[in-house]
């Protein structure tokens, strides 16, 4: 299955990034989850680390994965198996592990947000980085966390402070995709110019003089008044289109009911 917002005809993000390792997995699902996070910031290169039901095969395990996956099957498909974390990491040159718990281990402590720009300039530098995830239930051993160079975790709550393994790697491939440049997959593309003044003067006009019309302003208030309608509208940086736009909708309501009355069909 494909989710929405899924374009094959658009180029994919290329470049070296990250590699995600997680070690000893226990649910297919978690880990198809994972290569669609993965998927989403340009994240391409997978380990696993002796899955509890074995990898690819072991009852059911890989059809799971595939359909969690949600169309991110080509990292499924690369993913490489070791037997232990030391194995996983042993051609990397920086690796990061995960934990929402302290471990006395006198490491450095980043958040992805610190964490990723470094990664980035490693990665420029021809060096190969990798993050260390730990179990659905208990996270990475002490000697698995002794074998990184620094910790991660997140600014969660901290009495509510576990997250989903999928949820971890999306957090850490969001903010590494924002540290190597990443853009937006669209920006809404407004053709209409900034409103000009004498636009946005006529409507002031308009709008006030109805407003007058039907008794809006208390005696002595229309000065403070119109200056504060004013600068509502200033607020929202209208368009010339938005401009001429918001003029139709304020003549219609002065104008409609007027129509109504004297019988006349509104234009």
């Amino acid at each position: 299955m494909t989710g929405s917002g899924t374009d094959r005809t658009r180029p994919s993000i290329a470049g070296q990034a990250p590699i995600v390792i997680l070690v000893e997995p226990q649910l297919a699902e978690n880990i198809g989850m994972c290569a669609r996070a993965m998927a989403n910031f340009g994240l391409t290169e997978l380990r696993l680390v002796a899955p509890r039901d074995g990898w690819p095969s072991g009852g059911g395990l890989k059809k799971g994965a595939t359909a969690a996956a949600s169309g991110a099957t080509h990292i499924l498909d690369n993913a490489r198996l070791f037997p232990d974390a030391a194995a996983a990491i042993a051609d990397l040159n920086h690796v990061l592990a995960t934990t929402a718990r302290e471990r006395g281990q006198m490491k450095r402590v980043f958040t992805p947000a610190e964490a990723m720009p470094n990664l980035s300039e490693r990665i420029a530098s021809d060096e190969r980085v990798g993050i260390l995830f730990g179990r659905e239930r208990i996270g990475l051993t002490n000697e698995e966390i002794s074998f990184a160079d620094a910790i991660l975790t997140f600014p969660v709550n901290p009495a509510f402070a576990s997250l989903n393994l999928a949820q971890a790697v999306l957090l850490c491939g969001y903010e590494w995709l924002k540290a190597s440049g990443g853009e937006p997959p669209f920006r809404e593309n407004n053709p209409s110019p900034p409103a000009s003044r004498a636009t946005v003067l006529s409507m002031f006009d308009y709008l006030e003089g109805e407003l007058e019309r039907c008794g809006f302003f208390p005696p002595g208030k229309k000065p403070v008044m119109t200056a504060n309608l004013r600068d509502i509208l200033h607020r929202l940086g209208m368009t010339e289109q938005e401009a001429r736009t918001l003029r139709g909708v304020f003549k219609s309501l002065a104008e409609g009911p007027r129509a109504g009355r004297s019988g006349e069909p509104k234009a």
